[in-house]
């Protein structure tokens, strides 16, 4: 009787703790899509200049190893807003391309906002009900979105629209493996630092929305 109490009471202190690790992830990554938006606008609102790319990669390295570094501190949460912030801001001179290139612009980024979110409730509630174990997928992964990154770091060299599409045609694949997989690992304790799990749900979210983006510039896009 001892052994069933305390299995049952583990049990019930580890959905607690799942709970509430996937409540304060989806509580601060609702922040941090709020705060990114807020700079994207900001750079919008300024017609800020395309950055660098390599002070882009920089400081997107930069400030994810931070936060992975203080992600068991309150200074983790400083760190993800500054990252977030960071990227949002970086997004609008991206978001400003596309409302200038295109006479059909704001419907492209509006189509791409809209299928990000729908593509990302649809598999979190997918995980959340079935409660499926995707943690199998963390090494393909891992190596398909090493791949794709070298492929598109190369073609900032090599600028080829093919090899564009089949790296933003990767992304949002990979992505979306992404949000199956940490989903899963919050579900089965694999993950237990909302810090760190806001900041891949983010991620995965980010590309997605560019991925998506440029493909539809290709197909949709209207001078």
């Amino acid at each position: 009787m001892v052994q069933i109490s305390q299995s049952i009471s583990q049990g019930r202190d580890q959905a607690l703790a799942t709970n509430r690790l996937i409540r304060n992830t989806y509580m601060l990554l609702s922040m941090t899509l709020l705060f990114s938006a807020a700079m994207a606008g900001v750079a919008l609102a300024n017609n800020a200049p395309m950055p660098n790319i390599w002070l882009v990669l920089g400081g997107y390295f930069g400030l994810l190893f931070l936060t992975n570094y203080l992600r068991n501190s309150a200074w983790g949460l400083l760190s993800v807003f500054a990252l977030t912030g960071f990227m949002g801001y970086t997004l609008g001179p991206v978001i400003n391309i596309y409302l200038n290139l295109y006479s059909n612009g704001s419907q492209l980024v509006a189509y791409a906002l809209g299928s990000t979110g729908a593509i990302f409730l649809g598999l979190s509630l997918y995980v959340l009900t079935t409660r499926k174990d995707f943690s199998y997928m963390g090494g393909f992964l891992m190596a398909g979105i090493l791949v794709a990154f070298i492929a598109g770091v190369a073609n900032i060299f090599l600028a080829m629209p093919i090899l564009a599409l089949v790296v933003s045609s990767m992304f949002v694949l990979l992505m979306c493996g992404l949000i199956l997989w940490q989903t899963s690992a919050m579900v089965h304790g694999g993950e237990t630092n909302y810090i760190m799990a806001t900041v891949t749900l983010y991620v995965a979210l980010y590309n997605l929305f560019t991925s998506l983006l440029q493909i539809l510039g290709i197909f949709g896009g209207e001078d």
